[in-house]
């Protein structure tokens, strides 16, 4: 499995500031959110969630934000032939 990699750019007491980069084909692996929070895709293209109710695809469009509340459970898999990224802004 090829890793997504994400970089802390900002960590306050009340948000963390990460960018994700996935390689074609990487993935975050399995993880629950521990809070809320805001994805920014910086890219256009589609990601995969496998989530406890099944798999979907997920198209995203550069500049398209959206939120999800804490709890939310998945694995995210770029399934593009073209690097994604996006900014995931959890707010504490």
């Amino acid at each position: 499995m090829t890793q997504a990699v994400g970089t802390v750019q900002v960590e306050t007491e009340r948000v963390i500031v990460t960018e994700y980069c996935f390689a074609p084909g990487a993935e975050t692996g399995y993880h629950v959110h521990a809070h809320d929070y805001v994805v920014v895709p910086l890219t256009s293209g589609t990601l995969r969630l496998v989530e406890p109710s099944g798999t979907r695809d997920a198209p995203l469009k550069a500049g398209q934000s959206y939120s999800r509340p804490a709890g939310v459970a998945h694995n995210v898999i770029n399934v593009n032939d073209h690097e994604f990224r996006f900014i995931e802004v959890e707010l504490k």
